[in-house]
């Protein structure tokens, strides 16, 4: 048995995004791993243990036994306390110590995905003791990797990657996200529509209907006369969207026209993850 054939381009997206993460990390020395990312509170060392720590989980791996320090200003909430666990215990590791253990989990989780036999519909459990289908865990998985690759990349002044198999991943678990953000988190008028016109390495134009309802459609025609279109490159929408630019600091890439009220809204309420 072998890995089902829909699962077959996360698990390719997945291994192309962790694989330039070694890449980019293993020629480092010791005081590079402690650059700061775009994501908030974590250096290049942590990302890295993120990537690690969440991949071993994925493996069955027990979680680490750890006490928080009380100091951690980023860390507010249960979630990102659970992630954080994994994070902090790598605090003080060396690269070589980093390097190895990365190079090791990638090696262990090729080798889990490619005796995979499950159906993708397989209930499984998944990040913080939550039950997901092993669809959607391999999912999360590209976006969560392929997302830390450019904060990393980002850190180190290392530009690429930027439309690689996993910014296709990122974009469509983006795009799922926008009908609930315009209806219901930006509070879109029904009847109205909002045109999102992506440009740059990924290039897309899709429209979110809302209906007389308040519940939001997505589809990839143009609308006539819609109540806001948004213009911006791939780069600035993804890192809006993971909460790595404010609208404020990105104001100089988007383009708003139409109900600038609402355009404010629906740029407040994109972010989908951090």
């Amino acid at each position: 048995m072998s890995l089902h054939p829909s699962l077959q381009p996360y698990a390719d997206a997945w291994t192309h995004a962790a694989e330039a993460i070694s890449q980019l990390v293993t020629p480092l020395p010791d005081r590079e791993w402690n650059r700061a990312t775009p994501c908030r509170g974590w250096s290049v060392r942590d990302v890295v243990s993120h990537v690690i720590g969440m991949e071993c989980e994925a493996l069955g791996d027990p979680r680490p036994i750890h006490t928080l320090p009380r100091d951690l200003y980023h860390v507010k909430t249960e979630p990102q306390r659970y992630m954080e666990v994994q994070v902090d215990v790598r605090r003080h590791h060396t690269a070589p110590e980093m390097t190895a253990e990365l190079e090791y989990t990638i090696i262990r989780r090729s080798r889990q995905l490619r005796n995979e036999y499950r159906e993708p519909d397989t209930e499984i459990r998944g990040l913080l003791g939550r039950n997901q289908t092993l669809h959607d865990h391999l999912r999360s998985r590209v976006f969560d990797t392929w997302v830390h690759e450019q904060d990393l990349r980002a850190a180190l002044a290392t530009p690429g990657d930027l439309d690689s198999p996993g910014s296709a991943v990122v974009r469509d678990m983006i795009l799922d996200e926008l009908p609930k953000i315009v209806a219901k988190r930006a509070g879109a008028a029904p009847g109205s529509a909002v045109v999102f016109d992506v440009g740059g390495p990924v290039e897309f134009l899709r429209t979110v209907r809302v209906d007389a309802n308040g519940r939001g459609t997505i589809d990839g025609s143009p609308s006539l006369g819609p109540a806001l279109t948004l213009s911006l490159d791939w780069e600035t929408f993804y890192r809006l969207a993971c909460g790595r630019v404010t609208p404020e600091s990105a104001a100089g890439e988007i383009k708003a026209e139409g109900d600038q009220e609402l355009a404010d809204a629906v740029l407040r309420e994109i972010v989908i993850t951090f």
